[in-house]
């Protein structure tokens, strides 16, 4: 078990959105965060290791009397923490997102994804994945996402969404930055039963060849790569596919859409969490991509 580090500290109610984009940044995996008359405060786990030091020190520098603590749990402490605060989450009235431990009470009625928790790389909880599963769950319905179909997953994470449409019946490839992610990845992937449909890389998009096209490709990142890569992604986007991005803060949804439809999409569909919003397309691109 790596030695962790729980970092806490409170933010204005003003600085909450942020707060949120950097903590997207720095910390994919999530978060707790708790409103008071104080502010908004956080609570946050990361490997102790000097990115976390440095972490640390950066939310130190942009809010100043932050109150920062920095403590170092017990293996215990860990474990007993993701089985106080990891609860079951249902998106799109399809899935239903569960640790291991909860697996045998899950809702029949829904497709699970178990996902073992750690203190990276995501557990569902976050808006933006929630967002992402309810797109792929209309799609799902409305016959545009079918068994046998191909799927990119960028930026998979824990494999969650990736887990999700192998579940569907379509088979595919995860693709993150972070080595640990793509390890985690494949270890969900095998606790689900999906790992032969599931193949995972270390990498992102410029690693794959220009002639590779995948019926769905769903990308929860954040809006900046999102924009950088809105090229590459609609070459890869097969035509009358569906696309799915993710990571978007409210007040960026314009921009990002922007990149997408200036590239031949149509304007997209939108869903909104809070400050967090999914965009979605789907056959919007006839023809040949750009």
């Amino acid at each position: 078990m790596p030695c962790l580090l729980e970092i806490k500290f409170t933010v204005p109610a003003s600085a909450e959105d942020d707060c949120a984009a950097f903590l997207c940044a720095k910390a994919p995996h999530g978060w707790q965060e708790e409103s008071g008359e104080s502010g908004v405060s956080y609570r946050l786990f990361l490997e102790n290791h000097p990115l976390a030091q440095e972490i640390a020190a950066e939310i130190s520098g942009r809010w100043p009397g932050c109150g920062l603590s920095l403590e170092q749990p017990t293996a215990r402490d860990w474990t007993m923490a993701w089985r106080e605060f990891f609860t079951p989450v249902s998106c799109g009235e399809r899935f239903d997102i569960l640790p291991p431990w909860l697996a045998k009470d899950r809702d029949n009625k829904l497709t699970a994804i178990v996902i073992e928790p750690k203190m990276a790389f995501g557990t569902g909880h976050h808006p933006s994945t929630a967002l992402c599963l309810d797109w792929l769950a209309d799609f799902h319905r409305a016959g545009r996402i079918a068994r046998g179909q191909r799927f990119l997953d960028l930026g998979t994470g824990s494999g969650i969404l990736g887990i999700g449409l192998c579940k569907l019946g379509l088979s595919g490839l995860g693709l993150d930055i972070d080595p640990q992610a793509v390890v985690c990845a494949m270890e969900n992937a095998a606790l689900n039963g999906v790992a032969p449909d599931m193949a995972c890389a270390v990498g992102s998009v410029d690693c794959l060849g220009p002639g590779q096209r995948f019926a769905v490709i769903v990308a929860n990142i954040l809006s900046e790569p999102l924009r950088a890569m809105a090229r590459d992604i609609v070459s890869l986007l097969a035509p009358d596919g569906c696309l799915v991005i993710s990571g978007i803060l409210a007040e960026q949804a314009d921009g990002v859409a922007a990149a997408y439809t200036d590239l031949g999409l149509d304007r997209p569909g939108l869903k909104q969490d809070g400050e967090w919003t999914a965009l979605a397309w789907a056959g919007a691109l006839k023809g040949e991509n750009p």
